[in-house]
């Protein structure tokens, strides 16, 4: 039987959730399951009931005459699907504590301090991204595996 494995599926349903990202420089999606079993999902985008930013003339950040990756993060009005998966557990009453979070990009510093503080105890992410959360996880205890596809979506 020719299916996928656990952590394969995992991370194809982040990159699924990935595609309801509404962010006009990168599209990110995230899940929190604990076993084999998601019990949040989060996308980047804006917090809920706020605008678009393509609804408000596109992205401040990318209007900057020396946009690049990572740089003017103050003008970002998304909030990063690792946060937002975090938050959904909370706002449920859904324990991440021992939790695994797969992410279709490595987090960044300030989702990092997030997921530390909710207590997932690993994170498996497919694509890189400029920022030392790697080594903030391994100060803090948290197994971090980069995904490598073997198999086509």
């Amino acid at each position: 039987m020719d299916r996928p494995t656990w952590e394969e599926h995992l991370m194809n349903e982040a990159v699924l959730a990935s595609e309801m990202s509404t962010c006009e420089s990168r599209k990110v999606g995230a899940v929190i399951a604990k076993d084999t079993h998601i019990i949040s999902k989060g996308f980047n985008g804006p917090a809920a009931g706020l605008e678009h930013c393509g609804e408000i003339g596109g992205c401040a950040r990318r209007k900057m005459p020396d946009y690049e990756s990572g740089k003017y993060l103050d003008k970002c009005r998304a909030v990063h699907a690792e946060q937002n998966a975090i938050n959904f557990a909370a706002r449920y009453g859904i324990s991440t504590e021992g939790a695994t979070l797969y992410v279709n990009t490595c987090p960044c510093n300030q989702c990092m301090g997030s997921i530390i503080n909710a207590g997932i105890k690993e994170v498996v992410y497919e694509g890189s991204y400029n920022s030392n959360s790697i080594e903030m996880a391994q100060q803090a205890g948290i197994a971090m595996k980069q995904y490598v596809r073997t198999r086509k979506k």
